[in-house]
């Protein structure tokens, strides 16, 4: 596995998800619950405290990352320091099919910013261009817009919708499927 990244961007810095900055991502978290609590999973009461599951998660992360089979970026704002955004790589699979999923969240505070879309762009860059991936496959509620206009101004393409595939807050869901192809130039 390569070093353990540091990619800049603008405004940003993504690092690793690690034990070390767990803490800031448990910030991060806690001040956007309500923001995010529409399109992801219900919390675990056995997870405990949020700031026990974000430590867990970030051991998590460090310990995917070395095995090879995600990449969990936390972007924090280059002049406050805090985290304003997560990126997700999960699911690398290898052999013939180079592929793997991402999901991401924005601080309700840089939603509708563009944050997102520059963080989403660096974290496919090296996804495709260092860890050498062919595929990346994001998924998203019908009902949430603002994911299908980030999609696709980075490039993702419909291919096609999945019925109650995910349980998020609660209920199963139904998915739009999208998919980014690493085209050779």
């Amino acid at each position: 596995m390569n070093a353990v990244p540091i990619l800049n961007t603008a405004r940003c810095k993504l690092a690793l998800l690690q034990p070390d900055n767990a803490q800031l991502f448990s910030t991060y978290r806690e001040r956007n619950l309500a923001h995010v609590a529409p399109w992801e999973p219900a919390p675990n009461p056995k997870d405990g405290t949020l700031e026990q599951a974000c430590h867990r998660v970030a051991a998590k992360s460090a310990q995917e990352y070395a095995d090879g089979v995600s990449v969990h970026f936390i972007a924090t704002d280059r002049e406050t320091g805090a985290v304003v955004a997560g990126c997700n790589f999960t699911n690398i699979v290898r052999g013939i099919f180079q592929a793997c999923h991402l999901g991401y969240s924005v601080d309700h505070a840089w939603q509708g910013k563009g944050l997102m879309f520059e963080v989403a762009q660096a974290g496919i860059a090296y996804m495709f261009d260092i860890q050498g991936l062919h595929r990346i496959m994001a998924n998203h509620m019908p009902a949430n817009v603002r994911s299908e206009k980030l999609l696709r101004r980075l490039g993702f393409e419909r291919e096609g919708f999945a019925r109650a595939y995910l349980k998020i807050n609660g209920q199963w869901q139904d998915h739009v499927l999208n998919a980014l192809v690493n085209e050779p130039p």
